[in-house]
């Protein structure tokens, strides 16, 4: 029942909210592996009124969650300042 309330969003945890930079939205979303955990985001962006989105996954890894979390969102501010929309095609 665990993997099902996760999935619909039961469990009373809400989502996180983003960070919004140059009209772009960060989720940070740091996967836990191997007592580790790998820098990853959800970037998104609004275009003529459809959500666009790219999931960004990296290499590194770190061993504190909070630390992975900044990381990831480093790591998508640096994506976004290279390449801007062109993210999503």
């Amino acid at each position: 029942m665990s993997l099902l309330s996760k999935l619909f969003g039961g469990g009373g945890q809400k989502a996180p909210e983003p960070e919004i930079y140059n009209d772009f939205r960060i989720f940070p979303e740091p996967v836990k592996e191997n007592g580790s955990y790998r820098i990853a985001a959800r970037v998104e962006k609004d275009f003529d009124g459809e959500v666009k989105s790219h999931l960004m996954i990296r290499a590194d890894t770190y061993s504190a969650p909070d630390t992975a979390v900044q990381a990831s969102l480093d790591k998508a501010k640096q994506v976004i300042d290279q390449m801007g929309d062109a993210l999503f095609r």
